[in-house]
């Protein structure tokens, strides 16, 4: 058991606990621990903790989150993939009534209902998590879609996905992921995390993003699924021209072309442009524009 003085955190610690366990990590399940109380310190600021919040943690490894957000929390469930690890969290987390594991995986779980299962939706429900690399995005987008229920999202990802959720249009990141993310949130960059602050060591740097639904989302509620489907059209080959992007996806000949290219001009967009240069404002001008004239973007 540790206690509530000793930060599972320290890297002394994390290897303590590691060996107690005879845990090793798992390539394909992307673990890396981070042993730096002080960046992990930073990561719950960013959620601006109070006694009333709930917390949905994803991936709590050996509880070193996990032991920082049931101190400030009022309640934490925390989904877990990696069976192994099960019998540490028990242990590591020990003191502390107010934390749930579930050995679920995040991407299979009917976020809704298990949001509604768990918490009282009437109160504030944060997700905070260091998300595994290469499972990153997909997370995201799940998350993402269920705003209505989740106050805030804080997460560790690699540095480089974190500059696409920020990117604006015209920059190289930008993209269809940048899209879905801004058109539902405001993102922002809080921290970045050098490579060394884990176990084991990963080859790239990471980012702490702090996510925060829009009261006001940028796309109509009844639109987000059309839109997502119109946006993945558009960016499919994010160097070639919007327009040949569009002929592509839904064919034709001259006639096509011609048809795609008025409708372009009716929001006032050249035919030479890509979808890296447009706003979500203007993706969404666009999109309502192809739905009068009956393109089915579902």
């Amino acid at each position: 058991m540790t206690n509530h003085s000793e930060l599972i955190s320290e890297p002394s610690v994390t290897r303590e606990i590691l060996k107690k366990h005879g845990f090793t990590f798992k390539k394909s399940l992307g673990q890396n621990f981070l042993t730096n109380p002080a960046l992990l310190e930073q990561m719950v600021s960013a959620a601006n903790l109070t006694p009333e919040d709930q917390v949905l943690e994803i991936g709590p490894g050996i509880g070193a989150l996990t032991q920082l957000l049931a101190q400030r929390a009022q309640k934490v469930v925390a989904l877990e993939i990696d069976q192994r690890l099960l019998p540490i969290l028990a242990d590591t987390l020990a003191a502390y009534d107010n934390v749930t594991v579930r050995n679920q995986d995040v991407l299979k779980v009917a976020l809704p209902e298990f949001l509604a299962t768990e918490f009282d939706l009437n109160r504030p429900i944060k997700v905070l998590a260091n998300l595994p690399y290469y499972i990153t995005t997909p997370i995201l987008l799940k998350l993402i879609a269920a705003t209505d229920e989740l106050a805030e999202i804080i997460v560790m990802m690699q540095y480089e996905v974190a500059q696409r959720l920020i990117a604006e249009p015209g920059h190289k990141t930008y993209g269809s992921l940048s899209v879905a993310v801004q058109m539902n949130m405001d993102a922002e960059i809080a921290v970045k995390v050098p490579k060394t602050a884990f176990i084991p060591q990963p080859k790239v740097d990471s980012a702490i993003v702090r996510l925060t639904a829009l009261k006001d989302p940028l796309i109509p509620a009844a639109d987000k699924l059309a839109f997502n489907n119109f946006v993945q059209i558009v960016f499919k080959q994010r160097r070639k021209r919007l327009l040949n992007n569009l002929i592509q996806h839904f064919g034709g000949g001259s006639e096509a072309k011609q048809k795609f290219s008025d409708c372009l001009a009716k929001v006032d967009l050249s035919p030479d442009i890509r979808a890296e240069a447009l706003s979500i404002t203007e993706l969404y001008g666009l999109f309502t524009i192809l739905l009068k004239d009956g393109y089915k973007l579902i």
